[in-house]
This record gives C-alpha cells, structure tokens and sequence, in this order.
C-alpha cells in the first residue's frame, strides 16, 4: 500500500492483487485437493513470474521488487503444506499478552524475569495448542516428564 501511495503504478499494484487473490485462496486451502493445490500453486507463480519481471521506475517499487525477490520461494507454501497457515496470525496472537504484560506492569525487572516469563508462556501456548491444560503442561515440564502429544490439528 505504501509503495501504490509512494507513486509505484507499475509493481505495486500488481504484486496487491495477486497477494489479493492468494488470501482469498488460502482461506479454503485446507478443503482443496492436492490436484487442485499444486495447480493453484503453479497459476500462482506464473503470475508472480510476470508481475517479477516488471520494473518498476518508483525507487519505492524497486525496493519493494527486491524485497519480494528475497522471499518469492515461501510466498505460497501453504499450497504445498496444507498444514502451514498461510499468515502469521496465530503467533501474532502468541505474542499479545506478552506486549499487554508488558505495557501494564511497565516490563520486567530482570533478565530472569522476561526469560522466565517467555518460557512459561512457551510451554502453556504450546499445551494449548496440542489441548493440554496449563497445569499438567508446567508440571511435565518441570519434572522431565513428557506425554505423547498427537500433530497440531489442521
């Protein structure tokens, strides 16, 4: 969006609507079949092929060129591995009562602290995830004890 404001008419808007058209596909990516993934995969990057090939006049384009040039080969993993989620959001909300601790308590006093603190919020997201409780998560890790814990589910 930035880069669209910036000026760039030429890279930006293009590379937008095709991430646009990805969103749209990686909310149902997990009900496609395997066929139809890996189709979508390769339309997806003959498309992303023609949109990388532009150049862009705007140094705002260029910049943003490159850094998708960087990244191009993990733009679409979800379509290979339907069990990835196709955005970070999940960490995103990892990360939030971390930064509302944080911004309440003004932050930790320690290093130990923040360490400590991290590393039970590790263990009890983790548990969560997998339908484990906090407590039985904690106390696991603690003591050295380990429950067979089945795949994330997808």
């Amino acid at each position: 969006k930035f880069a669209i404001e910036a000026g760039d008419m030429i890279f930006a808007p293009r590379m937008k609507a095709l991430l646009l058209r990805a969103v749209v596909l990686a909310r149902r990516h997990r009900a496609l079949a395997e066929a139809t993934r890996r189709a979508w995969r390769r339309r997806l990057e003959h498309d992303l092929d023609a949109v990388m090939a532009l150049a862009p006049t705007n140094r705002h384009g260029r910049r943003l060129r490159r850094r998708y040039g960087k990244v191009r080969d993990h733009l679409f993993t979800f379509l290979d591995h339907p069990d990835i989620a196709a955005d970070n959001n999940g960490s995103e909300r990892e990360l939030r009562p971390t930064a509302t601790y944080r911004k309440v308590t003004g932050g930790f006093r320690s290093t130990w602290g923040a360490d400590f603190f991290a590393n039970v919020r590790s263990v009890v997201g983790t548990a969560a995830r997998h339908g484990l409780d906090a407590y039985t998560a904690i106390k696991n890790a603690v003591t050295g004890a380990s429950l067979p814990i089945d795949p994330l589910p997808g």
